[in-house]
C-alpha cells in the first residue's frame, strides 16, 4: 500500500484484547471501505504489552491485510502514551482512535472522519451527554462520568459535555501542536488534550453518538478517584495558577503564609494566656532554649542524608536542612501533614531524586521519629512506675477526676494519651514489618494493590508504591544505617526535651531536676505522639493538652503555669521552625507555593551518586 496516499489513520488501542480484536478489526474495515477509498486509510493496532495472545492475532491480521499495521510495545505504556506513539508512526493527516469493544456505534465514524479530514474541525469527538444521543448508562458509571466531567468543565473550563467517550479525530497539525504540552500518558490523555485544545483556540466538534457500555460497569476506585482526580488538580493548577505566579510572587506568598503559621499556633489557644505566660518568663531562658532547638537542625539534615545515601543519594547536609526546614514550615501551614510532599518536591527539583524515593526515605524518617518518642515515653513511665508509684497514680487521678483542670482540659488530655499510645504502638509495628521486610527479597504490594482495582490504571499505581516499599527495605537490609539513623533519632528528640525543660527553668518552677528530666521526657513524648493525628477536642491542641495533664499529674506545677510552659514550649520550637523555613526558602530559591505544586517538569533519573 501506497503510505503517501493514505489520509486517514485509524488507530485501535488494543490491551487484552484477543477476545475481540480479530472483529474489531473487520468491522473497522468494513466500515472505513463504505465512505473511503482503497488506499486512503490504514488501521493501527496499538497494542500495549499484551499479556495474552493479542500480539499474535494482531500480527496475523496485519499479515493477512494491507491496510493492517501492528504497532508492538513490550512494556506497558499507557492508553495515552501509546495512542502518541502509533499517531506519530501514522501516515495520515487525520488521526483517529476509538475503543476496541466497540461501544460507539460505528455508524457514526464516517461523522467523525470527515468533521476533520474536510477541515472544518482540528478536532472532532464524540459524546454521550448530548441532547440526542442514546446511552443507557448503568447508574454507578453515569454518576462518575457526569462528576468527572462536571469537574473538568468547572476546574478547567471546558466548553463540552463529555470528555472521556473514546472516539475522537485530530488533525495531523493539532496533535503534533498538542503533544508536547500533553503530560498525562494513561487515562486522562485525551481529556487533557482537548482542554488544551480549547484554551489554544482550536476547533472543536462534539456531536451526539448512540453508545452502548461494554464489560464491567462499577466505578474503579484506583483509577477514576486516584488517577483521574490527580490529573484534574494538576491541569487546574497548570492552566489557571501557574501562569500568574512567577518565581518572585511564590516566594512573596511563601514567606505570607510562614507568617500565618505563627498565627496558627493560637487557633485552639487564647492568646491573651500565651502573651501573658510568654511575659512572666525569662527571656535568656527562652533565647537559650530557642539556640539548643536550633541545633537539632543540623543533625535532621544528617540523618536524612544516612537515610539517602543508603538509597543511593549523596546530598550535603547543608541544603537537606534546609529542604527539612521548609517542610516542616510546609506542615504547620498545610493540613495533613503535606509539608511531607513539600520535601519531597525540593529534592526532585533541586537534585532530582524521585517522588518515590523521597516519599520512602520520609517515611523512614517518620518511623524512626515515632518509635524514638514512644520508647522515650514508655521508658519513663515505666521507671517512674518503679520508683515513683505515688506519681503514676496522681496520673490516673488527674485523667479520671481532672484535678485542677476545666472539663475540656480533661477531655483534650484523654484523647491525647489514647491518641499517643495508637500512634506509639503504630511506630512499633511498622519497625516490626520494615526489619522483617527487609530480610525478604519478596515485595508483595503489587499483588495487593491489584486486589483492590481491576483497572489497567493499577499496574503504574503498583509500579510507584513498589519502588517505595522496595526503598524502604533497602534502609532497614543496612544495620549500620539503621543503627546510625536511630541514635540521630535520640539525639534529636533528646534536645527536643532539653529545649522543654529550658523552658520550665524559665518560668521559674521549683521541681527536683532528676523529676523534671523525667516529666520533661514524658511530656514530650507523648505531646508530639498526641499531635500526629489532627484532633483539637475541647478548644486545646493535643501537645499542649498531654503536656498539661502530664506535669500537672506528676510535679506540684499548678494547671496555669503547665499549660503555659506547654504554649510557649510549643511556640519557641515553631517559630524557630518557621523562621528557619523561610530562610531556607530565600536560600534555596523554593517557595511553598511552588513547592506545593510539585513541578511535574522535573523528570525521575536513576539513583546516582552526586556530590
Amino acid at each position: 500500500m501506497d503510505a503517501a496516499a493514505v489520509e486517514v489513520s485509524v488507530v485501535l488501542p488494543a490491551y487484552n484484547e484477543e477476545s475481540t480484536i480479530k472483529s474489531t478489526v473487520a468491522v473497522t474495515l468494513d466500515t472505513l471501505s463504505s465512505f473511503l477509498s482503497p488506499g486512503q486509510f490504514e488501521v493501527i493496532i496499538a497494542e500495549d504489552g499484551c499479556e495474552d495472545q493479542t500480539p499474535e492475532i494482531a500480527d496475523r491480521c496485519a499479515d493477512s491485510n494491507e491496510h493492517v499495521n501492528h504497532f508492538h510495545s513490550d512494556e506497558r505504556l499507557g492508553r495515552g502514551e501509546a495512542l502518541n506513539r502509533a499517531f506519530e508512526s501514522a501516515a495520515g493527516d487525520t488521526l483517529v482512535y476509538f475503543d476496541t469493544d466497540l461501544a460507539t456505534d460505528m455508524s457514526h465514524l464516517e461523522e467523525l472522519v470527515e468533521s476533520v479530514r474536510s477541515g472544518e474541525y482540528d478536532l472532532a469527538t464524540g459524546s454521550r451527554w448530548m441532547p440526542g444521543e442514546e446511552a443507557a448508562r448503568p447508574p454507578k458509571r453515569a454518576i462518575s462520568s457526569r462528576g468527572f466531567n462536571f469537574l473538568v468543565r468547572t476546574l478547567l473550563g471546558s466548553e463540552l459535555r463529555d470528555h472521556q467517550a473514546g472516539f475522537k479525530a485530530f488533525s495531523r497539525d493539532a496533535f503534533e501542536d498538542l503533544r508536547p504540552v500533553v503530560q498525562d500518558s494513561h487515562w486522562f490523555w485525551d481529556t487533557e488534550m482537548l482542554v488544551k485544545a480549547q484554551r489554544r483556540g482550536y476547533r472543536v466538534k462534539e456531536f451526539a453518538v448512540d453508545w452502548t457500555p461494554k464489560g464491567d460497569s462499577k466505578v474503579d476506585l484506583v483509577r477514576d478517584v486516584l488517577g483521574m482526580g490527580s490529573q484534574i488538580l494538576r491541569t487546574a493548577w497548570e492552566i489557571r495558577i501557574k501562569p500568574y505566579a512567577n518565581r518572585r510572587t511564590g516566594m512573596v506568598a511563601g514567606l505570607f503564609l510562614s507568617v500565618i503559621a505563627i498565627a496558627l499556633m493560637f487557633v485552639y489557644l487564647d492568646p491573651r494566656t500565651v502573651f501573658a505566660e510568654m511575659l512572666r518568663a525569662d527571656p535568656v531562658l527562652i533565647g537559650l532554649a530557642a539556640a539548643v532547638y536550633v541545633m537539632s537542625w543540623p543533625i535532621r539534615g544528617w540523618r536524612y542524608a544516612d537515610i539517602l545515601s543508603s538509597l543511593g543519594y549523596r546530598e550535603r547536609v547543608g541544603f537537606l536542612t534546609g529542604a527539612i526546614f521548609i517542610s516542616q514550615t510546609g506542615n504547620l501551614v498545610f493540613p495533613a501533614r503535606a509539608g511531607d510532599a513539600v520535601r519531597a518536591y525540593v529534592v526532585k527539583a533541586r537534585r532530582a531524586v524521585p517522588y518515590t524515593t523521597g516519599f520512602a526515605s520520609l517515611a523512614v524518617e517518620r518511623v524512626f521519629d515515632l518509635l524514638t518518642i514512644t520508647f522515650l515515653a514508655g521508658g519513663v513511665l515505666l521507671g517512674m512506675a518503679g520508683l515513683a508509684p505515688d506519681q503514676v497514680a496522681a496520673l490516673s487521678r488527674t485523667l479520671s477526676e481532672g484535678v485542677g483542670l476545666s472539663v475540656a482540659q480533661q477531655e483534650s488530655a484523654r484523647t491525647a494519651i489514647i491518641v499517643a499510645t495508637v500512634v506509639g504502638a503504630g511506630a512499633i509495628g511498622a519497625v516490626v514489618v520494615i526489619v522483617l521486610s527487609a530480610r525478604s527479597d519478596r515485595n508483595r504490594i503489587r499483588g495487593l494493590v491489584e486486589w483492590t482495582s481491576e483497572d489497567s490504571y493499577v499496574e503504574f499505581v503498583a509500579t510507584i508504591l513498589e519502588r517505595f516499599v522496595g526503598d524502604v527495605q533497602r534502609v532497614g537490609a543496612e544495620p549500620r544505617a539503621f543503627t546510625r539513623v536511630g541514635g540521630a533519632s535520640l539525639i534529636i528528640w533528646a534536645i527536643d526535651v532539653f529545649t522543654a525543660i529550658l523552658v520550665f527553668l524559665a518560668f521559674g518552677i521549683t521541681v527536683p531536676l532528676g523529676l523534671l528530666v523525667a516529666v520533661g521526657f514524658f511530656a514530650v513524648s507523648v505531646g508530639n505522639l498526641a499531635k500526629v493525628l489532627p484532633l483539637s477536642p475541647g478548644g486545646i491542641g493535643l501537645y499542649e493538652a498531654a503536656f498539661t495533664v502530664l506535669v500537672v499529674a506528676m510535679t506540684p506545677v499548678a494547671p496555669a503555669a503547665a499549660l503555659g510552659v506547654a504554649i510557649v514550649d510549643h511556640g519557641v520550637k515553631n517559630v524557630v521552625t518557621v523562621l528557619g523555613g523561610a530562610a531556607s526558602m530565600v536560600l534555596l530559591n523554593v517557595s511553598l507555593t511552588e513547592a506545593m505544586h510539585g513541578s511535574a517538569e522535573v523528570e525521575e533519573t536513576k539513583p546516582t551518586d552526586q556530590g
